[in-house]
């Protein structure tokens, strides 16, 4: 059960665990909710830049529209850690040590960004 490291991919898996669940399946509703409101912050900066607002109040849209993402990512991760790699863990061997690195390497993306 791998999940790939494609950028935007919320919890797509790699081939060979097509009945795998994710961490975040008990919680999809709400992801997907917050993931919309979050397209509807995006599309209102737009229309900011587009209506030439004042670039501090783009700026503060920019901040929010930011904290929004990184809250669904922290979410995503503690889901992951809880389901994937505790999973794993138990399972023990190679497949432990590949999603507690596959966890290290998305912490990493995560604190760059």
């Amino acid at each position: 059960m791998t999940e790939t490291g494609s950028p935007g991919a919320l919890g797509v898996s790699g081939e060979g665990d097509a009945h795998a669940t994710h961490g975040y399946i008990t919680d999809k509703a709400n992801y997907l909710a917050r993931l919309k409101r979050i397209e509807g912050q995006a599309r209102g900066i737009h229309r900011m830049v587009d209506e030439e607002q004042y670039c501090i109040d783009i700026l503060t849209q920019v901040s929010a529209l930011t904290k929004a993402l990184e809250s669904v990512a922290l979410g995503l991760l503690d889901d992951h850690l809880k389901h994937c790699v505790v999973d794993a863990a138990r399972a023990g061997g190679a497949e432990a040590d590949a999603k507690v690195k596959e966890a290290s390497d998305a912490i990493a993306r995560l604190v760059r960004s």
